[in-house]
C-alpha cells in the first residue's frame, strides 16, 4: 500500500487499531527509515522500542527490577491508545539521537555573548527535535547607550531576526520545522515594537510572539491609568505609558492575525513551585510550559475517550494509567540525552514532568454532554482534579523509593504535608497535534474541529470522513448516509443540517459552534488542577469585532488563566496590511474611487514586498510573486521557467489585469474565484492535488498567501504544503490530520 506525493511512502501493516490517518502520520514522521525514506519498522516496533528504552531506567535505582515486565506495561499503556507521550520520545527512545523532551527555555542576557550562545544552543536544540522559549526583556531598549562602542543598541526585535533566520536553517531531525516562543515584558520600552513585529509576512515567520503582561498593567487598563516603563539595563523608571492604548494595540493586532498572544507573568510565578531558583519569564512555543531557563520537560497525555464506561468515566482505569504515565514521564529524565550539559543539570534540578490530557471532546460526546455547558465545565474540573491529585501521589510514592527532586527544599513542596514529592510539576495541558492523530482523538481539550470532513490522500483523492460517534448514532437512527456526510463536509458543522436531529446537534458542536466565553470557560476550569499552563485556542468567527476579543482577554485575566491564545477565522498575517484600507472613504491622492461610473486603479507603489512560490504545472514550473504595500496586495507576477512566445506573453497579460484589479480594489477572494478551475489540456499535480492550468495555479498561490478557501473547499485556517489538506489552529499551532504537518509559528 502506497500513499503518493512529495515521495512514495509505503504506509506499514499492523494488528494494532490504527486509522489510515494514523499510519499516514506514523510512516512519514515517526518509524525509522532507510536511506530510501521507507519506514523500517512497524508501528508495534516503534512503542516496544519506546517501552523498552524507558523501562531500562529502572536499573538505575534497582539492579533486581523487573525492566521487561515494566516495559510490558509501557507497550500496553501506548498501543491501547490510552497514553502517548510527546513526539521526540516517541521519534528518538532508543535511537542514536536520544533527545527526549519537547519543551526548552533558553535565556537571552543582554550582551553579544549571551545572544549568540542562545542562538548556538537553539540550532542544537532544534535539530533534535525541541522547541524553544525565550524572554527578550533584558536587552536594552532601541536607541539606549552602547558604552563599549559609544554606539546605540537596535532593541530586542532586531536580535530575534537573527534567531528567526538561524531557526529556517536547521531542520528538526528530518521531521519538522522548528518553533520559537518570544516573549517582551509589556513594560519594557520597546514593547510597541514587539507587538507590531509581525504585521508583515517577511520576518518572524518561525516565532510565536507573547507579551508578557504584570498585574500593575492589568490593573491600570481596567482602571484608565498609565503605566511604567523600565529600562532593563538600569533598572529605572525611564517613561509611562497608556495601559489602554497599549492594550487596544494588542488586540488590534491579535484580532487582524492572531498575534501576539498574551500570557499573566505576574500570575505564572505566584505558581512557581521553585521561586528560590529565580522567576519563569518565558514559556515552550505554545504557552502550556512555564519554565526557568535552560529548564525542559517532558509531556505525555492521557485519551480521555478510552477511560468511558456505560455508567461514566472509568475512574478505577484511569489512576492505574495515571500511576504508570507518571513513573514513565519520570524515567524519560533519566533515559533522555540533553542537547546541552546546563539543560541536564536544570532539568535534574526539578525534574519537571507535564501530564495532560486529549480526547476531551470525545469524552463529552460518550456522556452526552455539550461541550461548552456547564456540565462540561463540571466533568473538566472532576476529571483533572482527580488527574492531578492521582499525579501527585504517584509522584510522591516514587520520591519515597527515589529521593525528592533535589530543588525540593525551599519549594512550595517543603512542608510536612507534603515530604516527599519526585516531580516539581506533574500537570500540564499541551496541544496534542500528530500524537491525537496516531491515538485516534480529538486534539486535548479542544471542540472538534469538523463533525465531518473531507481528508485528502497522498495520492490526490478525496475521502470523505465523519467522527466514528457520529456515524455510529446516525446509523442506529437509520438517518446515515455518505451523501450527507459530504454535505456535512463543506461546513464542518452540523448545527444548520436539518437531517440531523436536535439532541444530535447538542452534543457534536465544533470549535465555531461554541462561544468564545465558554472555550474560556473551559480552559479555565482545566487551568484549576493544572500545575503548569493551558494549551487552547479561542475561537472566533470572522465578524468578530475587536471589542469582544478585548472583553476575552479581560475574562481570561480574571478567571485565573495563564495566557491565550485567540484565533479569528479569516486573520491573516497579511490582513494586518489592510486595516487602514477598511474605511471606504476617499483617501488623499487616493485615483481608484469611482470617476464617472468607472474605476481607475491607484498608482503602483515604488517599493513593495513579498513572496515567491513554485508550482508544478502541467507544462513546467510555474513562479508566482505575490507583492503587497502598506495599504493591500497590489500586483501579482508569474513566470514560466525558460517560456517564451504565446506562453508569456499570456502570462504577462495575466499577471497585468490580475494586478489592475488588486489596485482597482477586487477583493482577492473575487480573483481567485474566476481563476480558480480554469483548465488547459497538460494539467500538473502539486502538494497531493491538482494544477489545472497557469491560472488555477496562480489562484492557489493566491489563496494560500491570503489563505482564502478556493469554491469547492471547506473553510480552513490554511492549507498544509505537504498534501494540501486543511490546517487545524490548536494552541499556537497548525495541524494537518491527513499527513501529520505540524507548524508552531
Amino acid at each position: 500500500m502506497k500513499d503518493a506525493g512529495k515521495q512514495s511512502v509505503v504506509l506499514p501493516s499492523t494488528s494494532l487499531p490504527l486509522s489510515r490517518n494514523a499510519l499516514v502520520v506514523l510512516a512519514k514522521r515517526y518509524l525509522r527509515k532507510d536511506e530510501s525514506g521507507q519506514p523500517v519498522e512497524t508501528p508495534e516496533e516503534m512503542f516496544r522500542r519506546v517501552a523498552e528504552t524507558i523501562a531500562s531506567a529502572e536499573l538505575l535505582y534497582d539492579e533486581g527490577a523487573d525492566v521487561g515486565g515494566l516495559a510490558d506495561r509501557f507497550y500496553d499503556l501506548m498501543t491501547s491508545l490510552r497514553f502517548m507521550p510527546n513526539s521526540p520520545t516517541l521519534m528518538n527512545a532508543g535511537r542514536a539521537l536520544g533527545q527526549l523532551s519537547a519543551c526548552f527555555v533558553l535565556p537571552v542576557d543582554d550582551s553579544i555573548e549571551s545572544i549568540f550562545e542562545a542562538v548556538k544552543h537553539t540550532a542544537m536544540i532544534h535539530k533534535s527535535g525541541g522547541g524553544t522559549g525565550f524572554s527578550f526583556s533584558r536587552i536594552r531598549p532601541e536607541g539606549d547607550i552602547v558604552k563599549t562602542t559609544h554606539g546605540v543598541a537596535s532593541g530586542p526585535v532586531s536580535f530575534m531576526t537573527i534567531f528567526d533566520t538561524a531557526t529556517e536553517t536547521v531542520k528538526q531531525g528530518g521531521t519538522r520545522r522548528g518553533a520559537n516562543m518570544g516573549i517582551l515584558r509589556v513594560d519594557h520600552p520597546d514593547i510597541r515594537k514587539f507587538i507590531t513585529a509581525k504585521t508583515t509576512m517577511d520576518r518572524l515567520n518561525n516565532f510565536n510572539l507573547s507579551v508578557a503582561l504584570t498585574e500593575e498593567f492589568m490593573e491600570a487598563v481596567v482602571s484608565g491609568r498609565d503605566y511604567a516603563l523600565y529600562n532593563p539595563r538600569t533598572g529605572e523608571e525611564v517613561g509611562r505609558d497608556s495601559a489602554q492604548e497599549i492594550f487596544e494595540m494588542i488586540v488590534d493586532s491579535a484580532w487582524a492575525s492572531g498575534e501576539p498572544g498574551i500570557i499573566f507573568l505576574d500570575r505564572i510565578n505566584r505558581s512557581n513551585p521553585t521561586p528560590h531558583l529565580g522567576e519563569i519569564e518565558s514559556t515552550n512555543p505554545c504557552g502550556e510550559q512555564p519554565l526557568l531557563p535552560y529548564e525542559s520537560c517532558n509531556l505525555g497525555s492521557l485519551n480521555l475517550g478510552r477511560f468511558v464506561r456505560q455508567d461514566g468515566i472509568d475512574y478505577p482505569a484511569l489512576k492505574e494509567a495515571v500511576w504508570l504515565a507518571v513513573r514513565f514521564l519520570d524515567n524519560v529524565i533519566d533515559v533522555n540525552r540533553f542537547p546541552i550539559e546546563e539543560i541536564r543539570e536544570k532539568t535534574l534540578r526539578t525534574r519537571k514532568i507535564g501530564l495532560g490530557v486529549m480526547g476531551f471532546a470525545d469524552l463529552l460526546i460518550s456522556l452526552g454532554i455539550p461541550y461548552g455547558s456547564p456540565q462540561a465545565r463540571k466533568v473538566a474540573e472532576q476529571v483533572m482534579g482527580f488527574i492531578d491529585r492521582e499525579s501527585k501521589a504517584a509522584s510522591a510514592e516514587l520520591a519515597k523509593e527515589r529521593g525528592n527532586f533535589p530543588a525540593y527544599e525551599g519549594s512550595i513542596y517543603d512542608s510536612p504535608d507534603t515530604p516527599y514529592m519526585r516531580n516539581a510539576t506533574t500537570t500540564t495541558i499541551a496541544p496534542t497535534g500528530t500524537i491525537s492523530i496516531i491515538a485516534g482523538a480529538s486534539s486535548g481539550i479542544e471542540p472538534l474541529f469538523a463533525v465531518s470532513f473531507i481528508r485528502k490522500v497522498l495520492d490526490g483523492n478525496e475521502l470523505v470522513e465523519a467522527h466514528p460517534l457520529f456515524v455510529k448514532m446516525m446509523k442506529e437512527r437509520g438517518l446515515y448516509s455518505r451523501e450527507l456526510m459530504a454535505e456535512i463536509a463543506k461546513v464542518g458543522s452540523v448545527q444548520e443540517v436539518e437531517e440531523v436531529p436536535e439532541d444530535l446537534k447538542r452534543i457534536f458542536v465544533t470549535s465555531m459552534d461554541v462561544s468564545p466565553d465558554d472555550h474560556i470557560a473551559i480552559q479555565a476550569a482545566f487551568q484549576r488542577h493544572t500545575d503548569n499552563a493551558v494549551s487552547k485556542t479561542i475561537n472566533f468567527p470572522e465578524s468578530a469585532t475587536r471589542e469582544e476579543i478585548k472583553k476575552a482577554y479581560i475574562l481570561a485575566w480574571r478567571e485565573g488563566l495563564k495566557g491565550l491564545t485567540i484565533y479569528r477565522y479569516g486573520s491573516r498575517p497579511v490582513q494586518v496590511l489592510n486595516l487602514k484600507s477598511e474605511k471606504k472613504e476617499k483617501r488623499e491622492g487616493d485615483t481608484s474611487a469611482h470617476s464617472g461610473g468607472k474605476i481607475a486603479p491607484r498608482p503602483r507603489p515604488s517599493r513593495t514586498r513579498g513572496v515567491t512560490e513554485r508550482v508544478r504545472t502541467g507544462c513546467g514550473n510555474l513562479y508566482v510573486t505575490v507583492n503587497w504595500d502598506d495599504r493591500d496586495i497590489c500586483e501579482v507576477f508569474a513566470q514560466m521557467g525558460k517560456a517564451g512566445g504565446c506562453a508569456a506573453c499570456q502570462m504577462e497579460a495575466e499577471s497585468r489585469l490580475i494586478s489592475l484589479a488588486l489596485r482597482s480594489g477586487i477583493e482577492v477572494r473575487s480573483i481567485v474565484k474566476q481563476l480558480a478551475g480554469i483548465r488547459c489540456p497538460s494539467p500538473g499535480w502539486e502538494a497531493g492535488g491538482q494544477i489545472l492550468s497557469c491560472p488555477d495555479g496562480m489562484a492557489r498561490v493566491l489563496s494560500r498567501v491570503v489563505q482564502v478557501e478556493i469554491e469547492g473547499q471547506e473553510p480552513a485556517v490554511g492549507n498544509c504544503p505537504d498534501c494540501g489538506a486543511t490546517l487545524e489552529a490548536e494552541g499556537g499551532c497548525f495541524v494537518c490530520r491527513s499527513c501529520g504537518f505540524s507548524r508552531c509559528s
